[in-house]
């Protein structure tokens, strides 16, 4: 694990494997780098893959009051420019998603050749002008209740909203999984994710997200718990030209959940694009 000091002293730690053209890796709330632990090692033999503990996750924390969406993106173009990434493929998983939409606004777009999401949304809080949010229709109030709950109990909260992040019904399988998520979830500490929480339930980046150009692929889980495909459908209709991609047998998180094809899919994307340049056309 090596660590990069940002411009504001916050010590980020990161993974940096492999070697060749970099793909950034970035967890979703509550997560940290490890969950990316199989698609780190299928990509690494044949790219460079850095994925960092994002601030206030893991090995990274800092000051709960400097916690917030827009801090943790300017972290990711701050890492880009330190580590002097070119040609970049950045995948965000649920909230990651939200800090690589953020961070090619912020300056990373002339490094970043193409950008994946995992299963998340433009806004997600639901209301009377977007019904695209958190599949369980909650508003931001309700949403910002959560925070509480977490300082209470961490490792009931933990249990419950891991065992939401993958396929219902596929038994052992499942149950698995959320079992490892728990216990990645449980390295992480609720007094640093609360007030991170409540930055992420107050995004909304619909009108940033209609001047994003960069090349996107949306990936969504048929079987997500968190976002319903309508969300996905919402996301590509603010930006025409992204890819759209469905994984029938996956919930919120397609990279655990098949992560030998997301592997090769988020390669194949970056091949796309390397095609495309090549012959002149837009990407």
């Amino acid at each position: 694990m090596r660590r990069h000091t940002t411009s504001d002293g916050a010590s980020i730690a990161f993974a940096d494997e492999g070697a060749g053209r970099p793909f950034l890796l970035l967890h979703g709330w509550g997560a940290h780098g490890g969950f990316f632990h199989e698609v780190r090692a299928a990509l690494s033999t044949r790219v460079r893959v850095i994925t960092p503990d994002l601030r206030g996750h893991r090995f990274s924390p800092d000051d709960p009051a400097r916690l917030t969406i827009d801090r943790l993106a300017h972290d990711v173009v701050d890492l880009i420019e330190a580590l002097d990434l070119a040609d970049t493929i950045v995948v965000g998983w649920s909230m990651g998603a939200m800090l690589a939409w953020r961070a090619l606004t912020l300056g990373a777009a002339p490094r970043v050749s193409g950008a994946v999401t995992i299963d998340m949304s433009a806004k997600i809080a639901n209301d009377e002008t977007w019904r695209f949010g958190m599949r369980g229709g909650q508003d931001r109030a309700t949403l910002e209740r959560y925070a509480p709950a977490m300082g209470a109990d961490w490792p009931a909260y933990c249990r419950h909203f891991t065992q939401c992040l993958f396929a219902e019904g596929r038994g052992i399988e499942t149950a698995s999984l959320a079992e490892q998520a728990l216990h990645g979830a449980l390295d992480n500490d609720p007094a640093q994710l609360a007030p991170l929480w409540l930055s992420l339930v107050r995004q909304d980046m619909r009108a940033m997200l209609s001047a994003v150009s960069t090349p996107m692929l949306i990936v969504h889980g048929a079987q997500s718990q968190l976002y319903d495909e309508n969300a996905a459908i919402a996301l590509q209709r603010i930006m025409p030209g992204a890819r759209r991609l469905t994984y029938a047998r996956s919930g919120h998180a397609p990279h655990m959940e098949e992560p030998a094809r997301f592997a090769a899919d988020i390669e194949d994307f970056a091949e796309a694009l390397k095609a495309a340049r090549g012959k002149g056309a837009p990407p």
